[in-house]
């Protein structure tokens, strides 16, 4: 049978889509969910967990705990607890919620590739096939490994996983990249073991370009967390690395929103969120345009709002006889040819992509299999 989501009204762009437990309940029914990553993908994990049974928001003292025995009915497989709690690149934590028709597990990785993730897909070889993998590995990547350049030794494992991935993994299996968060202007934490990272914010915004253009490459899914919350920052924790619940229950209804989209599933309307605006920066209230859920393109003919915040451009003398629409294009005429400071504007490059700064002699692996959907 189909599944749909019944929407009264059309869903604006741009607009996030906020599920129900009922609906993550349907959407994800006799699905087998495998999330892999670090302590943020855990968190995810997490509020996963949670959405599946009710619409309250994860605590954040439960996002900050790791290893428990236990979280909203899940089990702890593997390590944490059961082991020796550490924070070295050696620690494991497996945890999974089960039910009759609905089955999510966490893996605990601290590298984007090891022989750890060979025993994981060996899992996979011998349990049941995963149908959705959400995966992100990162910071741990670039902190706490030291043979040679931490971004090539990265570039490298993701090869490695995403071609594993390729001989491993189901066609069927829908696998979402999730690109890393942002992070603070200072960080710090049990992660980076005293040690500073200067340039570490820079390093994660390149490694999610190669990362994006690796699984693309594998013809996997693409979620860019990094674009969508680089301005959210009232909601990123102390530490500089980790998010509250608002956040993370944003973060699953988008992750929800691109399953539901890959799957061919029609999806619900735009809700109100619980929490929505919590630690947000109040919004400009700008006269006569009021608050809108989304933007639209102005009518022809109708008239534009004044902007009392743009300061008036002093006007020089004009001759006498010069019409309106003389002016419009000389105006145009001055602005292609001059910039903002009056200066001549110097041609551009032609062909120079915005990202070049980050492209080096590096050529993408081969083209993978065609798309896995």
């Amino acid at each position: 049978a189909e599944l749909c989501f019944q929407s009264a009204e059309p869903r604006c762009a741009g607009a996030m889509v906020n599920f129900q437990a009922k609906e993550v309940q349907q959407l994800l029914h006799n699905k087998f969910v495998v999330i892999l990553g670090d302590s943020i993908q855990r968190s995810v994990y997490k509020d996963l967990v949670t959405l599946l049974q009710k619409e309250d928001l994860t605590s954040s003292a439960q996002l900050r705990l790791k290893g428990e025995l236990t979280f909203e009915g899940d089990c702890l497989v593997e390590g944490g607890r059961l082991e020796e709690m550490q924070n070295g690149t050696n620690y494991r934590e497996v945890r999974q919620y089960c039910t009759d028709h609905h089955l999510v597990r966490f893996y605990f990785l601290t590298r984007a590739y090891s022989d750890y993730l060979e025993s994981i897909l060996d899992d996979f070889k011998e349990g049941p096939e995963p149908d959705l993998v959400l995966v992100n590995s990162c910071i741990w990547d670039l902190t706490r490994y030291h043979d040679g350049s931490p971004i090539y030794q990265y570039r490298l494992n993701l090869e490695k996983t995403f071609r594993r991935f390729s001989e491993v993994l189901p066609d069927e299996c829908l696998v979402i990249w999730t690109s890393t968060m942002p992070l603070g202007p200072k960080t710090s934490g049990s992660l980076f073991e005293d040690s500073e990272h200067p340039t570490l914010r820079n390093d994660v915004i390149e490694a999610n370009f190669y990362s994006a253009v690796l699984a693309k490459d594998r013809c996997f899914d693409v979620l860019d967390l990094h674009y969508h919350f680089r301005f959210d920052v009232w909601n990123r924790t102390k530490d500089g690395v980790h998010w509250n619940n608002v956040v993370h229950r944003k973060i699953t209804h988008l992750l929800l929103e691109h399953v539901a989209d890959a799957w061919g599933v029609e999806i619900p309307k735009k809700r109100p969120q619980e929490g929505d605006g919590a630690r947000s920066p109040p919004a400009r209230q700008v006269p006569g345009v009021g608050n809108r859920v989304c933007c639209r393109l102005p009518q022809p003919g109708a008239q534009q709002p004044a902007r009392p915040w743009l300061a008036p451009s002093p006007s020089r003398p004009r001759p006498a006889g010069f019409t309106v629409a003389a002016r419009e294009t000389e105006r145009r005429t001055s602005s292609r040819v001059r910039g903002a400071n009056g200066l001549p504007r110097k041609p551009a490059a032609p062909s120079s992509p915005a990202h070049a700064r980050l492209l080096d002699p590096w050529t993408p692996p081969h083209q993978g299999k065609p798309h896995r959907r």
